[in-house]
């Protein structure tokens, strides 16, 4: 114990908030699909920091984005043209299904992007009391009072008083029950087209497709969470492209930059109608360089035969991991996922299988439902995929025989 001006500081004591259950790994550098502990081990990094290093570590177009760009400008804020935010926002448009796209720093934020979006299409109508947003059980939106109130997990929200009003979850699946939910006050509904956070589920294109007819007959908003699942990580540009659905709104993130803090919420003309000046604001959200680094991703992602190279990478991994599972049924249970947005249900707990990969060099992400999601950059090679898939063989391997030796000492 030591004493520091007024205050009195405990030895090896962590100065940051105690939210976080670190792994006592420190990384000091990443290449490519790899990751480098600070003496020298190497990782290979199939959690792509939850899915938001989409090209890898250190990839040199975004590295040389970034450092021309940072000698130029850092930050003007949104009261002057910035610079690159045109040129993204252009592309991002002529390749989805929107109008127009709001820049910010994170999905949560996205997704508080496309909930005032939503009420103030409504508000600008005329309909002011249309304020409620429709969600899903097993959701996760991000961790802001609204957006853990729309994923309305019971742990997420634990504390933090009164739940945010104007969320109400049903379970995906049944059209009749989503159509009895809608009521005079239903604005939107809210869905992640693939939950991540939930144990990579997909939701069913039939239920999706329904969703957009009571949205088109109520004169309801559909609105995507593609923040884990977009920017090429299920095999297309999107997810929704996959379903025949186009939604109103979407929130995106994670790779879009990279590993830079981007973030976005698009819109088509008639969506974003009540978003005008001093409605809503950012101060980082745009900024130059993130815009830099966006546009540097999309360089490579909408490169030609980028995104089959997504899906070649996608079969070679399902498929091994099928083989996983037919040889180790006692811990692989179910293999889940599209792209390179995989997850593995385990039989033993899930706990136990991440920290079995990681003990062969291989990092994954846990999830709910009991899943390990397999997010790797989607750069990887087939020979990375087939040297994860030999690190993950070992892993089960392991666990399994120590089932089989606790079944015989009992």
């Amino acid at each position: 114990m030591t004493q520091a001006g007024s205050k009195i500081v405990m030895s090896g004591a962590s100065p940051l908030y105690n939210t976080y259950a670190r792994i006592p790994l420190n990384f000091e550098r990443g290449e490519g699909v790899w990751l480098v502990t600070d003496n020298g081990e190497r990782y290979l990094d199939f959690a792509a920091g939850i899915a938001v290093n989409a090209l890898g570590h250190a990839h040199p177009h975004l590295v040389a984005a970034l450092k021309e760009q940072a000698d130029k400008l850092w930050h003007l804020s949104n009261l002057y043209q910035v610079a690159g935010q045109e040129t993204l926002a252009e592309r991002l448009v002529a390749h989805t299904f929107a109008d127009r796209v709001f820049f910010n720093n994170s999905g949560a934020e996205a997704l508080e992007c496309a909930i005032k979006t939503a009420r103030r299409y409504h508000y600008a109508k005329g309909n002011p009391e249309k304020i409620d947003i429709i969600t899903f059980e097993g959701a996760f939106h991000g961790r802001t009072l609204a957006t853990i109130a729309a994923g309305g997990q019971a742990k997420y929200m634990e504390g933090f008083g009164p739940k945010a009003p104007g969320f109400r979850q049903i379970s995906a699946g049944d059209v009749e029950a989503l159509k009895a939910a809608v009521n005079e006050e239903t604005a939107a509904l809210l869905i992640e087209p693939i939950q991540g956070e939930g144990g990579i589920r997909l939701i069913d294109k039939a239920y999706l497709q329904a969703m957009r007819a009571v949205c088109d007959e109520h004169d309801l908003l559909l609105i995507f969470d593609e923040v884990q699942s977009g920017v090429g990580r299920t095999g297309t540009f999107f997810a929704y492209e996959q379903t025949g659905v186009h939604p109103d709104i979407m929130a995106i993130a994670k790779g879009i930059g990279g590993g830079f803090p981007l973030g976005a919420c698009l819109a088509t003309e008639e969506a974003a109608s009540g978003m005008v000046p001093g409605v809503h604001g950012t101060t980082f959200g745009g900024n130059p360089l993130a815009m830099a680094v966006g546009n540097a991703v999309l360089d490579v992602v909408l490169e030609d035969g980028f995104l089959t190279h997504v899906k070649d990478m996608a079969l070679i991994f399902r498929q091994g991991l099928a083989e996983l599972q037919d040889r180790y049924p006692d811990v692989i249970a179910e293999i889940r996922g599209e792209g390179l947005m995989l997850g593995i249900k385990a039989s033993v707990p899930a706990s136990e299988l991440v920290a079995a990969m990681r003990d062969e060099h291989v990092l994954a992400v846990p999830a709910g439902d009991n899943v390990i999601r397999l997010l790797p950059p989607l750069i990887v090679s087939a020979e990375d995929v087939r040297n994860g898939l030999d690190h993950i063989s070992k892993a089960a391997e392991k666990l399994h025989t120590a089932q089989i030796s606790s079944q015989q000492t009992a």
